[in-house]
């Protein structure tokens, strides 16, 4: 929810430029890495490392994208378990840093990344403080004692 403060609870505050504003950045960021991969795959093609290596870094930036995209497009609908994998894939969510962008770009022309899980938990948090309010009858110092039988 970052970049968006608490605007995502009301839909307030520019709520809707900021969701646009975070799309255009979202895919202009993808747009710019997937050229700078090019540039760097020309620079593999002009160094004549042979057509094996620059397959294979092909490979490996469109593999580990779609498994960036594939997390982080998961990771908007649940909070990871304590156990899982989300830190032994932390390296190659960095190297597929562009499925993660798109992920991003492509969530935020619903809602806000994240804002469903984030809502659920408001409501539910919501729910349970005002249960445990009402329960409340007044102070517990000024009630009468038991009667002993």
């Amino acid at each position: 929810m970052r970049f968006f403060g608490t605007t995502w609870v009301n839909h307030d505050n520019g709520y809707a430029a900021r969701r646009a504003g975070v799309a255009v950045g979202a895919l202009a960021a993808a747009a710019i890495s997937a050229y700078l991969l090019r540039l760097a795959y020309e620079g593999l093609e002009i160094g004549n490392v042979g057509p094996f290596l620059s397959i294979s870094v092909v490979v490996l930036f469109a593999i580990a994208s779609s498994i960036a995209f594939a997390k982080t497009w998961e990771s908007f609908g649940r909070r990871p378990a304590p156990s899982s994998d989300e830190a032994a894939l932390k390296g190659l969510k960095t190297i597929g840093f562009i499925g993660s962008l798109i992920a991003y770009f492509l969530r935020c022309l619903t809602e806000a990344p994240g804002e469903k899980l984030r809502r659920t938990e408001y409501e539910r948090a919501a729910a349970e403080y005002a249960r445990r309010r009402s329960t409340r009858t007044g102070n517990p110092a000024a009630r009468r004692p038991k009667r002993k039988k």
